[in-house]
C-alpha cells in the first residue's frame, strides 16, 4: 500500500511544482514562489519516504505502518501549511508547519529503527 501512496504523493508533488512554475509565476512574488517550491519539494521527500517504507516493509516483513502514517501526515501538514502561506493564508499557520516537519523526522527515524532492529 505504501508504495502506491508514496508514488501518488510524488505525482502530486510534481503537479504542484509545475503549477507553481507555470500557473503561479505571474501571480506570486518571488518569496511566495520560493515557499511554494519548498512545499512541493518537501512533499516529494515524504513521497520518497513512503515508497521506502513500502519497499522496506515488504523486504523486512516487519510492520512499518507507524513510519508511513507519520511521513504521510507530516508531509501533508508541512507542505500544506507552507503552500497555504505561499498563497497568502493566515500567518498563524506558520506555527503549525513545524509539527509537520517533526512528524516527517519521526517517520524517517521509525523507518530507520525498524530497519536496524
Amino acid at each position: 500500500m505504501w508504495v502506491g501512496v508514496g508514488a501518488t504523493v510524488c505525482a502530486l508533488s510534481v503537479l504542484a511544482g509545475a503549477f507553481g512554475a507555470h500557473g503561479l509565476k505571474a501571480r506570486l512574488d518571488p518569496a511566495s514562489l520560493e515557499l511554494w517550491e519548498t512545499a512541493a519539494r518537501y512533499f516529494m521527500y515524504s513521497g520518497f519516504g513512503l515508497i521506502a517504507v513500502g519497499l522496506a516493509g515488504a523486504a523486512m516483513e516487519k510492520p512499518v505502518g507507524p513510519a508511513g502514517w507519520s511521513l504521510l501526515a507530516g508531509g501533508v501538514i508541512f507542505s500544506g501549511t507552507v503552500a497555504i502561506l505561499a498563497l497568502g493564508g493566515p500567518r498563524w499557520l506558520g506555527a503549525v508547519t513545524p509539527i509537520g516537519g517533526v512528524l516527517m523526522i519521526v517517520g524517517f527515524v521509525l523507518l530507520a529503527w525498524q530497519a536496524l532492529r
